[in-house]
């Protein structure tokens, strides 16, 4: 029972059929002979032997030579967290350069439309592809504490620390939302307010050679368009609106929200 358990999730990890049956024999036989593990696997002597090879290849199973006598081992099934990390690592090389031949394979620019708050989140989640380490952003910050939330942009914003990605982003000081998102070194954060005249009620993330929007929550979607053009002529915009804005300080960006803090708080109506 335990073996028809295990041997779907096996197969997932690319280990299937004869593979995973007869490594599943190995692990419970410990040291023996291919006989008796492809007798317990269930499998004929002839496709026994191929299917050892294999399994050598992958570093699966050894072979152990005992004067005339030959029996096979099982190595630990850590083997299989080595082999994930060893393809993540090749994967992590490569995907630069695979994503450089499909940008050149073709002109057309790719755009992808989202509803809801999942599909607003995979569009958050995918800035954090971005190969050139800095984001250009122009953030609704009430709109995001909506839509998609307060706890999924806190999430997000660890993960984007994490991955060693700066943000540079534009506010409209109007619709702040408390002492959330000060500029901060430390959270790789440098804002800057629009002019007043201004009102950003759109989230948009422009990196490498794409630009995400993010709408309100009545409108509920979020755009992803991946365009070397279209992304350098966003990015020129951004520049554009980045210097015409005024910077602020760490300090300056928590006097500013406490001040709208206590605007709002004057413009509740008292209790009761």
């Amino acid at each position: 029972m335990v073996e028809q358990t295990i041997e779907p999730l096996l197969g997932q990890l690319g280990l299937d059929g004869n593979r995973a049956r007869f490594y599943l024999a190995a692990l419970e036989l410990g040291e023996a002979s291919i006989a008796d593990i492809s007798r317990r696997a269930g499998i004929g002597r002839t496709n026994a032997y191929e299917v050892v090879e294999r399994l050598i290849a992958d570093g699966l199973i050894s072979r152990i030579s005992r004067g005339p006598r030959s029996y096979v081992q099982a190595q630990d099934p850590l083997v299989l967290l080595r082999r994930i990390e060893e393809q993540r690592l090749i994967a992590q090389s490569l995907v630069p350069q695979l994503r450089s031949l499909h940008q050149r394979g073709g002109s057309k620019p790719q755009v992808r439309y989202f509803e809801g708050i999942e599909g607003i989140t995979e569009v958050l989640y995918d800035t954090l592809s971005c190969q050139s380490g800095e984001l250009c952003g122009v953030l609704a910050m009430a709109e995001l504490l909506e839509t998609p939330g307060q706890d999924v942009m806190q999430r997000y914003i660890q993960a984007r620390i994490k991955a060693g990605l700066n943000l540079r982003v534009v506010r409209s000081e109007s619709r702040e939302a408390g002492l959330l998102w000060p500029a901060s070194h430390t959270e790789r954060r440098y804002l800057r307010y629009a002019p007043s005249t201004l009102d950003l009620g759109m989230t948009s993330y422009v990196y490498d050679d794409k630009v995400a929007y993010i709408s309100s929550r009545r409108e509920h979607y979020a755009l992803c368009i991946e365009s070397a053009e279209f992304a350098a002529f966003q990015r020129a915009m951004f520049e554009g609106l980045w210097h015409t804005s005024t910077p602020v300080a760490p300090q300056q960006t928590r006097v500013a929200a406490t001040t709208a803090k206590t605007r709002a708080t004057a413009t509740e109506p008292a209790p009761g």
